[in-house]
């Protein structure tokens, strides 16, 4: 079984689809790190050799930022914008949609569920 940045990569499956079970690798980035590494994409991950995981683990140290680090980045980032409570920074800090959606009716996803108005007697 390969494994590259602490993720087990699924082992029927094509290298270049396997590849996007790691954090910050989608797919037409797995698509260069197979060209860059010199590695036939339709390869099952249990095929691979040796040689072949270790230019591919190569491949992604050298000019990539994933798992870890990037979640890290990411993290950073949006403590960095609560820090200077940017409009983004307090959508962040309260829960709800960042990139200016409608929040009227849609939202559930980032509110949570519905939760009932109790009335007063």
């Amino acid at each position: 079984m390969a494994r590259i940045e602490g993720v087990d990569l699924p082992r029927n499956k094509r290298i270049d689809i396997a590849l996007t079970y790691i954090y910050g690798i989608g797919r037409s980035t797995a698509l260069k790190i197979v060209a860059d590494a010199k590695v036939d994409g339709s390869v099952r991950t249990q095929d691979l050799s040796e040689v072949e995981v270790a230019a591919i683990r190569e491949v992604i140290q050298r000019g990539h930022k994933v798992e870890g680090e990037l979640r890290k980045d990411v993290a950073m980032n949006i403590k960095r914008l609560i820090d200077i409570n940017a409009y983004r920074g307090l959508r962040h800090k309260r829960g709800l949609p960042v990139r200016g959606q409608r929040t009227h009716t849609n939202a559930r996803t980032r509110k949570g569920p519905r939760r009932a108005i109790t009335r007063r007697k």
